[in-house]
């Protein structure tokens, strides 16, 4: 069993009519169907308990209790990066350091929590233009590249572009190309105490990203990479 929490701010569908089309549930409603479909009874073979939480929830949904049993959090924010609590924040900086796996998503390399665990600004370039993106598989042999061809194409997409103010990742799984010939680290991996990190960079809210079968799988094989593993405080077989 690996228990998943999917934190959303939850505020562009409800505000914006065009991602409301997109995603009329919610994004994290849309991942939260990533882990409860057949496709994920079938191709993986593991038992997902999935919960979500949101932004104007008491403590945002991440209360003690809830990360506590959390394997793997999944974090897609955007336009409300300062209203998430620094106490909240303090919260999930512990569970990950104590083994939580955390997948930082899209524009959430701005969030409080990614910052702070990777300590710079985690800045890029952008531009939202519906272009063409190619993401290359530059790491085959990684667990998240499982089942993978060599690229994902997404025919509608925001470019985000170098410079990707951000450590050395300690394994890059994806690079991307834009139509515009720009190019962005768009899966990178990192470990912050027990706890293993993945930030995977497709995911705006007005196209349907999350609805594309490979991106599905990537999320998937992140998760189970990113949970914890033996030794660390909580893992898919045993709890403290």
């Amino acid at each position: 069993m690996c228990t998943i929490t999917i934190w959303n701010e939850f505020r562009h569908e409800r505000e914006d009519e065009e991602v409301a089309a997109v995603y009329p549930e919610g994004i994290h409603e849309a991942l939260a169907t990533v882990f409860t479909g057949e496709e994920a009874e079938i191709e993986d073979g593991i038992e997902y308990e999935v919960r979500t939480a949101t932004l104007d929830e008491p403590e945002h949904g991440l209360t003690e209790d809830v990360l506590d049993a959390t394997d793997v959090l999944l974090w897609w924010g955007h336009e409300a990066h300062d209203e998430v609590e620094d106490e909240v924040v303090d919260r999930v900086q512990e569970r990950v350091l104590e083994g939580m796996g955390l997948l930082v998503l899209h524009s959430a390399h701005y969030s409080k929590i990614f910052k702070r665990l990777l300590g710079t600004s985690c800045s890029l370039q952008w531009r939202e233009d519906g272009g063409t993106e190619r993401l290359w598989v530059v790491d085959p042999g990684h667990p998240i590249a499982d089942g993978l061809d060599e690229c994902i194409e997404l025919p509608e997409t925001e470019m985000y572009g170098e410079p990707f103010d951000v450590p050395e990742p300690d394994r890059l799984v994806f690079t991307s190309w834009f139509e515009g010939g720009e190019v962005f680290r768009s899966g990178c991996c990192y470990r912050r105490g027990s706890g293993r990190i993945f930030y995977f960079r497709p995911g705006h809210e007005t196209y349907p990203i999350y609805e594309n079968a490979e991106i599905r799988r990537v999320l998937r094989n992140a998760v189970e990479w990113a949970s914890p593993r033996a030794g660390a405080p909580r893992s898919f077989g045993e709890r403290e």
